[in-house]
């Protein structure tokens, strides 16, 4: 056998790399967290050609984010995978908070105990994953989808070009790592997830603003034995005169994370941190502990880094001049746009959330759903939620850097440990990944005008899912685990009293030549592929009968024309969790809730609405008929 003819390249020599197209729908680069969520999305869609880039020779294995919030269990449930994350993660439940012992500063001792995620939040725990496992869950995804997607390994992003005019009008350059031979692809779209020293955003003239870094930690993922009797618990640390420590117990019983407060840093030698050795920051964390021991018997993976909130002044290639006459084709996602600590657990997470919104919006446009104009909004969208992830993240970071308050000299100021906890239960929702909250800026956030109907789904925030019944089979489920990762709107229409304004509603959507489901349908595809409809009755499911559903409610789909029987649910009244109670239903007026494809709550309408929900659509879906 003859290889490695153009360079060396680890693994089976026998595998043959796959040819790069000339062409693509979407490039994407880099495979990290926001990377493969957009492609895993992507994949799904087999007429959209995508191609995921990434520079390293393989997938990661080890270290970088573990910390995985509510929220994006819940996104994960769209994808099928959160139930493999909920079983393999450390599950986060309680947080304690040690400072320095009032009878002996030189120890510390226990202050604090609380809740990590407040009572009816989400129905999914805050979980430590390590970020190489969820993304090989990802990827793994991708390779059992419709397109079957692998990811293009060994190719670093170069440099683009964008055209004024053409079917693929950017002009992606990438370099073999191995060989150093260069490759051209030419893209309708690229997406650049290709971290913070992004080589895509420098390409498309987007810059950084915000704090350099001002203070260093060491973060060691270790095996050790330590008399510390938190250490399977996320503890907050505070020494007197030794720094601070913030543990994260790591998922399989017996790992785990250390991030350790190594000070200032000196802002004429920023450098020096990269000479700090694990040995030295293992060291410190023995100070901090003490009077516990801490015996590390193995160091599975360890990096120092620099505190520092950073975001872009854009997340497209538009400029602000050419905001109204030109469309974006290249956009930055996760820490090309926005770099900020890992304490607060929000980078991966957040980044996730940005491909999330981004996903849907491509696939809307590349399947002729929706007009290229609705790409605009994810920009304006998420460069809003990214700058209110530095200025926490900000906040937070300088708490969790300060030293304890000693109460013989306040003069010397420092943090109050009830000060830390308190501000630990306050962020709360933040860190869950549940502050998000998009205003009337777009298209796709409509007013609050009929908020009342339905006072437990804010308009701009995530759909917050509550328990039903599955009337066609009985099954109790949460009702937002109907929700896929497909880019389809779904309308949850809550029914009236009388039950008379939800079947009006049923009807005009199955039958008018306005309802949004007919004219925004393309034709031959499966009815809830665009707008996906669901009904929640006030009634015990025993009391409905699903042979008098209405037809809106029984879709014939598929080439035999089957019937789908899982549109319509009940409260779960058994349980005592009334959907109705717990969202805050009008049970007089009903509802309709239109939630977009990446779960967050667009509109509030009454049952009645017929014309205002389909204009609301017909703002940036194409019509079809």
């Amino acid at each position: 056998m003859q290889f490695y003819l153009n360079g060396y390249k680890p693994g089976d020599p026998t595998l043959q790399d796959a040819a790069l197209p000339e062409t693509a729908d979407v490039v994407i680069i880099g495979s990290g967290p926001a990377g493969a969520l957009l492609a895993a999305q992507l994949s799904s869609f087999p007429k959209i050609r995508t191609r995921l880039v990434e520079r390293r020779n393989g997938p990661l294995e080890l270290g970088q984010a573990d910390g995985v919030a509510c929220r994006t269990v819940e996104t994960f449930q769209a994808f099928g995978l959160a139930e493999e994350l909920v079983r393999e993660g450390y599950w986060v439940n309680e947080t304690v908070f040690w400072r320095p012992s009032p009878d002996d500063r030189n120890k510390i001792a226990r202050t604090g105990r609380v809740q990590d995620v407040e009572d009816g939040l989400s129905e999914f725990p805050h979980l430590i994953v390590n970020q190489a496992r969820l993304q090989q869950m990802l990827l793994d995804y991708m390779r059992k989808s419709p397109s079957r997607l692998e990811c293009d390994y060994g190719l670093e992003f170069d440099a683009l070009k964008v055209d004024a005019e053409g079917e693929y009008p950017v002009e992606v350059r990438l370099r073999d790592v191995n060989t150093g031979i260069m490759k051209t692809i030419r893209a309708k779209y690229v997406v650049g997830c290709d971290g913070a020293r992004s080589k895509v955003r420098e390409s498309i003239g987007a810059k950084l603003h915000g704090d350099f870094a001002n203070h260093a930690w060491g973060v060691v993922d270790m095996l050790a034995v330590t008399d510390f009797p938190d250490i399977r618990l996320k503890s907050a640390i505070q020494s007197a005169d030794e720094g601070n420590i913030l543990l994260i117990p790591r998922e399989g019983g017996y790992m785990v994370r250390l991030y350790v407060d190594l000070g200032e840093v000196d802002p004429n030698n920023r450098d020096a941190i990269r000479d700090i050795t694990q040995e030295q920051v293992i060291a410190t964390a023995q100070r901090v502990l003490h009077p516990y021991t801490l015996d590390v018997r193995h160091v599975v993976w360890f990096s120092v880094y620099q505190v520092g909130q950073r975001v872009t002044d854009r997340f497209d290639d538009v400029l602000p001049e050419h905001a109204g006459s030109r469309l974006p084709r290249v956009f930055i996602a996760g820490d090309a746009c926005h770099t900020h600590s890992a304490k607060a657990g929000q980078g991966m997470n957040v980044s996730m959330q940005d491909t999330f919104n981004l996903g849907w919006k491509l696939i809307s446009v590349l399947e002729g759903r929706a007009r290229p104009e609705l790409l605009r909004t994810y920009s304006t969208e998420r460069h809003a939620i990214a700058q209110g992830l530095i200025d926490f993240d900000r906040e937070w970071s300088k708490i969790m850097a300060s030293p304890p308050r000693d109460p013989a000299h306040p003069e010397r100021g420092g943090v109050d440990p009830a000060e830390l906890q308190a501000y630990f239960v306050k962020s709360g929702r933040f860190t869950a990944g549940m502050a998000t909250h998009y205003p009337p800026a777009t298209v796709l956030t409509a007013p609050d005008t009929h908020q009342a109907l339905a006072t437990g789904f804010t308009i701009g925030t995530r759909f917050h899912s509550a328990p039903v019944v599955r009337l066609a089979d009985a099954k109790p489920m949460q009702l937002g685990h109907v929700a896929r990762a497909d880019a389809a709107w779904r309308i949850y229409a809550f029914a009236d009293a009388s039950g008379t304004r939800l079947r009006g509603l049923m009807d005009f959507l199955a039958d008018s030549s306005d309802s949004p489901v007919r004219r925004f349908t393309p034709a031959g595809a499966d009815p809830d592929s665009v707008i996906d409809v669901r009904a929640v009755f006030q009634q015990y499911h025993r009391e409905l009968k699903v042979d008098e559903l209405p037809t809106m409610l029984l879709p014939p789909k598929g080439r035999f024309g089957l019937l789908d029987y899982e549109k319509a649910f009940a409260p779960d009244l058994k349980s005592g969790q009334d959907i109705f109670e717990l969202r805050g239903i009008d049970r007089a007026q009903g509802a309709i809730v239109v939630v977009r494809p990446d779960q967050y709550v667009a509109n509030v309408l009454p049952l009645d609405a017929h014309d205002a929900l389909t204009a609301f659509f017909a703002a940036f879906l194409i019509d079809r008929h």
